[in-house]
C-alpha cells in the first residue's frame, strides 16, 4: 500500500511517499504554501499522482501529550484532503520529528539553504517510517 505523509508548516509543508509494499519512506518534496486552501489542492494533486491510498498527517502534539492549535489545524486539513482527494487519512504523533531531522540532516553535512530547503521533507519522512513501522 502507499502512503503518502504531510508535515505541515505555516510556510513549508514536507510530503514524502512509500513504496508499494509500506516498507520504506523517502522524502518527495516541500510545498511552500501559505493559503490552506491551496496547499490541500497540492496536496491532493501529490496523493493523484504517487496513487497513495492513505496520507498520514503529522499531529504536532505538545511534548505532554497534549493538542493546541496547531494539532486542531493538521486534522482540519486532513479532513479536507480526504475530502478532496477520496483517500483516507491517519493522524500520526510527530513529537520530535523537526528535531530527528536536523540531526539526519547534520549528519550529512547539508547546511545552509540546502537544509531549510530539505528538513520538512525529511521530518515528512520521518512520521512516514514510523507509521509504516507501527503497522508491522
Amino acid at each position: 500500500m502507499i502512503a503518502l505523509s504531510v508535515d505541515l508548516g505555516h510556510a513549508r509543508t514536507g510530503l514524502a511517499v512509500s513504496d508499494k509494499n509500506g516498507f520504506l519512506a523517502s522524502s518527495l518534496c516541500v510545498i511552500t504554501e501559505y493559503n490552506d486552501e491551496k496547499l490541500i489542492q497540492k496536496i491532493a494533486e501529490k496523493v493523484k499522482e504517487t496513487k497513495a491510498e492513505i496520507i498520514v498527517v503529522g499531529l504536532p502534539r505538545n511534548m505532554d501529550g497534549t493538542e493546541g492549535e496547531s494539532a486542531q489545524r493538521a486534522r482540519e486539513i486532513a479532513e479536507k484532503l480526504t475530502q478532496v482527494s477520496g483517500v483516507p487519512h491517519h493522524m500520526q504523533d510527530e513529537r520530535g520529528t523537526t528535531i530527528t531531522a536536523h540531526n539526519y540532516l547534520s549528519a550529512g553535512n547539508v547546511y545552509g539553504k540546502k537544509r531549510k530547503q530539505k528538513v520538512d521533507a525529511v521530518a515528512a519522512s520521518i512520521i512516514l517510517q514510523n507509521y509504516l513501522d507501527s503497522q508491522k
